[in-house]
């Protein structure tokens, strides 16, 4: 018999809040995050709303050690790194009570690339510098080297690279066990922290920070999402544009921030004497191998996905009493992963509540999984379900209970957490009560 997985910590940075407490009250509310792009000048663009974190809300740079090193980190690594430390302040877990050899990092990013302003600005300054530097006005590659070059910090290009955020939050906590970045798109969260559990489960591990990140609120990302139809488009109602199953939806709501966990070995949990949150029980990932941007419209891979994580939970349907649903508010997602759940769940789908966080705190792409995981632990722990906000008249293809505008007291023993995403990746985490 193999050894339970403890969640015993989370930390998340996110548009709503920061940290456990703040998160979790966040959500009881159904409190949106989602406002008008303040990150640069959306002015002409289609889409002009996103869900930013609020930097005011507190200092990010007080968790990283010595802050100057921060100037090595992207956005996106600096709001893993924070996540990260207060999922081990909020685990009670010390310097000294584990062994840096058996301490593991799993971390969910996105793909590389200069995507933070500065860098950015750099790369598109140096460009058009050089295109006016040279007689026919083209742009001169050797002109732009020597210009990109004068201008930008040699170490500042690294910042973009995938793996980065792991190894930044490795360094932060002396964690020298295995360290592994997932770059699969929105269900890298997810399966980062499902990797975590099986790094404990083979016995690589006894502590993994499992979790993910990502800061995609930028020219070129809301640009390019926008230009597939993806994004919402609802730039007069900010608060009202993340619609997941709702009849009016018309598209996600791209956000930042990161989530981690801290997953326990049970008898290094108990032997520490841990307060546990709740057990990561399963875990389970597919791929459509379909359409780059397009699911299954059979739902085929989703639902394997869940009934994956059914088997290696030890669940059975009947036992399921919530879904932390992927629930992105884009037409093809709300009606395929209904019949995911329908199929996965059979006739017992009809009675178990099912809602979005994305409602409130928009699409955190690489670090979505990571921050809805967290959110239903949370709302297990503390007894109340998410609300899906802005849910007015369902899409009669989604005939499924959303837990509508209003957080549900509750305290389910058992639930669900999924994750779709593009180039067809599907994963699921299971939870149970410890």
């Amino acid at each position: 018999m193999r050894e339970r997985v403890a969640v015993t910590g989370i930390g998340v940075v996110t548009p709503i809040g920061w940290g456990y407490d703040a998160f979790g009250e966040a959500l009881r509310a159904g409190r949106s995050g989602v406002r008008r792009i303040g990150a640069f000048d959306c002015t002409g663009m289609q889409t002009q709303i996103a869900a930013q974190v609020d930097d005011s809300t507190g200092d990010l740079l007080s968790w990283v050690e010595p802050r100057k090193a921060a100037k090595l980190m992207s956005r996106s690594a600096l709001f893993a790194v924070a996540a990260a430390g207060m999922a081990r302040r909020h685990a009670g877990l010390s310097r000294d009570a584990v062994d840096p050899e058996r301490f593991g990092v799993v971390v969910g990013a996105g793909g590389m690339g200069a995507t933070d302003l500065d860098l950015l600005m750099a790369q598109a300054q140096a460009t058009i510098d050089s295109a006016r530097d040279g007689a026919s006005g083209a742009w001169d590659i050797p002109t732009f080297v020597r210009i990109f070059t004068e201008r930008t910090n040699p170490l500042a290009p690294l910042r973009g690279l995938p793996n980065l955020a792991a190894a930044h939050v490795a360094i932060q906590h002396d964690a020298r066990g295995p360290n592994a970045t997932i770059t699969t798109a929105c269900c890298a969260g997810t399966q980062a922290i499902g990797e975590g559990l099986r790094l404990i489960q083979r016995g690589d591990a006894d502590i993994v920070l499992a979790g993910g990140t990502d800061a995609a609120v930028n020219p070129v990302s809301v640009l390019g999402f926008s230009l597939i139809g993806a994004l919402s488009r609802r730039n007069d109602d900010p608060a009202g544009a993340s619609r997941p199953f709702d009849r009016a939806r018309d598209g996600f709501v791209i956000g930042e921030g990161a989530g981690f966990v801290v997953l326990e070995r049970e008898s290094f949990a108990r032997a520490r004497q841990a307060r546990v949150l709740a057990e990561l029980a399963g875990y389970g990932a597919t791929c459509d191998a379909y359409r780059i941007t397009d699911e299954r419209p059979d739902a085929a891979g989703a639902t394997r996905a869940i009934e994956l994580t059914l088997r290696d939970a030890g669940l059975t349907p009947a036992e399921v009493d919530y879904i932390n649903a992927h629930g992105t508010g884009t037409r093809m997602n709300d009606v395929t992963e209904t019949l995911a759940i329908k199929r996965s769940l059979g006739a017992h789908a009809a009675g178990v509540p099912v809602s979005s966080t994305k409602s409130m705190i928009g699409h955190l792409l690489a670090a979505a999984g990571a921050v809805e995981l967290a959110a239903t632990v949370i709302g297990m722990t503390e007894g109340f379900l998410p609300p899906t906000i802005n849910l007015g008249e369902a899409d009669e293809e989604c005939d499924l209970d959303y837990v509508p505008n209003v957080a549900r007291t509750a305290k389910p023993a058992a639930a669900l957490s999924t994750s779709f995403g593009f180039g067809g990746q599907n994963a699921c985490l299971g939870i149970r009560r410890w």
